[in-house]
Parts: structure tokens; sequence; C-alpha cells
């Protein structure tokens, strides 16, 4: 009799053990650890994912790094603790998460990495824009304005392994220019944190250097560019020099329509950010997400889904306005 009640207790447990389960499935319980939310793109991100979450019947629990990596390791820490079934990540530094991520593994949670890479640690998936046509677009749209000339290389943040894909395809366009002797690099530098304020000094120490002969800044982002773009206006060649970006951040669209800023790279942060909804919610259900590529992350060969991005300059800049992205007022300003 014992035993039978036994055998009945231990099948009431498993039925509302797999009950458990399933409540969580269908309302899964997602960890969003945010680099920093003090940079207007992200929070773009947070918003548009929290909200395709929540119809897909998730919780969304955000933390912000606001720079720190020892913060965002302590921030994943405390959402492993919290029971999330999957983690969604935009390292700060793409290398210090292994031991937080064997944490997570170790708990059956789920990690994807978001935008950038999570570098030697066992993520289950991982969704960006194709950051190496990014590079290409940037260089690209200098070279068709300036084919010959001093170009100066503006490298994103060393801690983030998008820098070293943009610089990647950034390359793929400039170096047989740089072979034929068309285009020569009178220097380059990476940018801690993509401070804008670092950029500005970093370029205002080489228009000195190379007294002021400089006629194309391949910045690698929108912050970057701005900072390269002021440094640039205290000598008079703000719309002289070109300069790329990326993020159709609102202050560097006004700057293309300017002319001051060659171009920008739009990433539809909505299709990012819902499709990183979806996909995590996929992986908590046991479903199969829709991948289109594989990266190396060092510790494995990660499943990866590689969005298309979009380049904007001063001929198509309208197509954020038919997205919804901003309206026409802001774009001029007011």
């Amino acid at each position: 009799m014992k035993k039978m009640i036994q055998v009945v207790g231990l099948a009431c447990a498993m039925l509302f053990s797999a009950g458990m389960a399933q409540a969580d499935a269908q309302h899964p319980k997602i960890g969003f650890s945010i680099d920093d939310l003090r940079v207007e793109r992200w929070t773009r991100d947070r918003d548009y994912f929290t909200q395709a979450a929540e119809q897909l019947g998730a919780k969304v629990y955000v933390q912000s790094a606001d720079a720190s990596e020892q913060r965002q390791i302590a921030q994943i820490e405390n959402l492993i603790s919290r029971g999330v079934d999957v983690l969604v990540i935009v390292p700060y530094n793409a290398t210090v998460l292994n031991n937080a991520i064997r944490e997570a593994k170790k708990a059956k949670i789920k990690v994807v990495s978001y935008d950038r890479l999570i570098l030697g640690a066992d993520i289950d998936a991982y969704i960006s824009f194709d950051n190496k046509a990014v590079g290409e677009m940037q260089a690209q749209s200098l070279v068709q304005a300036r084919p010959k000339g001093n170009y100066y290389l503006l490298g994103g943040a060393p801690t983030d392994n998008n820098a070293k894909i943009l610089r990647e395809g950034q390359l793929a366009v400039l170096q047989p220019l740089i072979d034929k002797g068309d285009i020569k690099v009178v220097g380059k530098q990476w940018v801690k944190d993509w401070s804008a304020s670092e950029a500005m000094s970093i370029v205002e120490n080489a228009l000195t250097a190379n007294g002021n002969k400089i006629d194309a800044v391949v910045a690698s982002n929108d912050g970057t560019a701005g900072g390269a773009v002021q440094a640039l206006a205290a000598q008079k060649l703000a719309g002289k020099v070109v300069v790329s970006g990326q993020d159709a951040d609102l202050a560097a669209v006004r700057r293309v329509i300017a002319g001051t800023q060659t171009m920008t790279v739009y990433k539809p942060l909505k299709q990012i950010a819902s499709s990183a909804a979806k996909l995590a919610v996929q992986l908590v259900r046991g479903e199969k997400p829709t991948y289109n590529s594989q990266l190396d992350n060092g510790f494995k060969k990660v499943d990866s889904l590689l969005l298309k991005p979009i380049l904007l300059n001063k001929s198509n800049v309208d197509v954020l306005v038919k997205d919804g992205f901003y309206t026409q007022a802001q774009l001029a300003g007011k």
C-alpha cells in the first residue's frame, strides 16, 4: 500500500513538473542583457524586442551593463538565479562571458547572442545583420565619392567582435585600391567603447599629423562618425572630407541630409528584435528556428541568422519615414 502511495505520489509529481515545464514553454522568461542602454540604438532594440516577445506570451527581464563587463557578468548571473528560460545577450566584451554562459548551460538555459557574436562560449544561436556587408557598403560609398586620396580608418571598440568584421568588409573593398596606390591609409585606430569624444580626439590628432590632408574617414558607426565630423568642422573641412557610418542614428541621418556625413547603414531594428524574440521563444519551446549561416566563435560553429542591411545616403533617407523609424519632422530637426 505504502509503495502504491509512493508511486502515485511520484506520478503526480512528474505530472506537476511536466505541467510546470509546459507553462514555462507557453510563457517563457527571457533575460535580455544589453551592453549599454545609454546608447540610442539599444533602447529601440529593447522596446521592439519586449513588444514582440510579449506578443508571443513571454516575459522579458531587461538589464543594462552600462559598458561594464563586470556589471554584465553580475547581471547575467542574476538573471540565471531568477530562473529565466533563455538569455539574449548583447555582449559588452565578447570574450569574457565564458564562465557565466557555462553556468547558464548547467541550469539548462538557452543562450542567444544578439547583434554581436559572443566568442569562445557554448551559445545556442546568433542573430545579427551581415556586418561584413556593412563594412563593404561603408568603404564602397566613400570610394565612389573619393576614388583616390588619403584615407583614415576609424575602427569600433576593440572589445566588440563586430568592429573586426566591419574592418574585414572595409578592407575587402579598399585593399585592391591600396595595393594599386590609389588610396593611401594615413592612419588607423580603434575607438574605445565606440566613444564619439574619443573619435573626435583621434581625428583631431590625425588631421594635425597629416597637415589636414585627409580625404576620407572610414568611421565604423554613427557615434564615431559624429566625433570625426566635429573634428573636421573645427578645421572647416566638414562636408569636404567623406565620412561613413552605420545605425541610422537621428543625428547621423541629419548629417547625411546636411552633407557632412556621406552615408549611414540602416539596420531595421524592428526586424532583428522581433526575429530575436521569436528565435528565443522557439528555442525554449523546442521548435527549430530558421538559420541561414554558421559562424565559428572559437568554441563551435554557431547557428546564425544574418539579416540584410540597407545603405542610406541623401537620395533614399525617406526609407526611414516609410518604415516609421523617424517622422519627417524629426529628420528636419523640428
